[in-house]
């Protein structure tokens, strides 16, 4: 029997430690490099006929394209049948989903019956709007009823000219020895308008009446005529107040005919006021017989004139027919 030395039994650090190193890493190496690899998918060539092309598609599933049935039937061999089923399945479930949404498509158990129906709504390419077609056989057109021709009317009367009224109306038989006249003037470039003059005559106690024109009354006097009237200054001097809207003019007559129903001067004192009022409602200006403006030295001339005509006729009667 050997005896062994004591000294081939002990540890030696300089020698087990490297030696301990390198056969650690050679169990490392063995693990990661010695796993067996699983065989790479290789796309099979198919035996298309001669001359046959085959056009690339976006609908269709990927998971019968070769290369998918060439990874499915090379998967490792170690699996059990049943597993090897299991995983088939659920990889072609999801390459059908990712053929799908490759082909701008959803798997359709993922949706509702509802939800499908919005979806391919908005998917669906619009559409214009046909025409109503036309129908086959035209129907026939209605028969028109011959219209009975209407009876002839008869043309209208020609319209009478309103009734004149008595309103102011000078007694034909006074004389006229003088008329005193003045004038309202709009403004360069104006008129006035007809629903202004209505307002302003009435504010200045002016009758519409006799002529178609305004008058001034004396109460208790109306029969003996107007104390002055006021006229249009164009021709034929009227204001025809059924055409209000397009009545205009570019200034008023006021005038007083001698004798009257008062003394000259009196009726001067009512005349030249009303036309003073006029002028500012209407934003006019008044004028004398030669319309010129209208200053005081020329009313003061006026007054002269019809003060002496009053006295030459004081206490004489009025002659008719003179």
């Amino acid at each position: 029997m050997t005896v062994m030395s004591p000294l081939a039994l002990a540890w030696n650090p300089a020698v087990g430690v490297p030696m301990l190193v390198a056969g650690i890493i050679v169990l490392v190496l063995i693990w990661l490099f010695g796993q067996p690899r699983n065989a790479q998918g290789r796309r099979r060539v198919q035996n298309d006929t001669p001359g046959e092309r085959r056009e690339p598609s976006l609908g269709g599933s990927l998971a019968d394209d070769p290369v998918f049935e060439d990874l499915d039937r090379d998967r490792a061999p170690t699996a059990s049948a049943a597993a090897r089923d299991a995983g088939g399945a659920g990889l072609r479930e999801e390459l059908e989903k990712l053929g799908a949404s490759l082909a701008g498509q959803r798997t359709p158990s993922l949706l509702e019956p509802s939800s499908q129906a919005i979806v391919d709504a908005l998917r669906a390419p619009a559409v214009a709007p046909q025409p109503a077609a036309a129908p086959s056989s035209p129907s026939p057109a209605p028969q028109e009823t011959p219209t009975p021709p209407a009876a002839a009317r008869p043309a209208p009367a020609p319209e009478r000219p309103p009734a004149r009224s008595s309103v102011g109306r000078r007694p034909s038989e006074w004389p006229v020895e003088r008329i005193v006249t003045l004038f309202v003037m709009a403004r360069d470039g104006q008129r006035f308008q007809g629903a202004d003059l209505i307002v302003a005559a009435e504010k200045a106690g002016l009758e519409f009446g006799d002529m178609a024109i305004f008058h001034r009354l004396v109460d208790g006097k109306r029969e003996q005529g107007p104390l002055f009237s006021v006229a249009n200054m164009l021709k034929p001097g009227s204001f025809d107040l059924t055409r209000l809207e397009s009545l205009s003019t570019p200034g008023l007559s006021f005038f007083m005919t001698l004798p009257g129903p008062l003394p000259a001067l009196d009726a001067w004192d009512a005349m030249l006021p009303t036309a003073q009022r006029m002028a500012e409602l209407l934003d006019g200006q008044v004028l004398d017989d030669e319309r010129n403006a209208l200053g005081r030295q020329r009313i003061a001339h006026i007054r002269d004139e019809l003060r002496l005509w009053d006295r030459h006729h004081e206490g004489l009667p009025i002659t008719f027919g003179r």
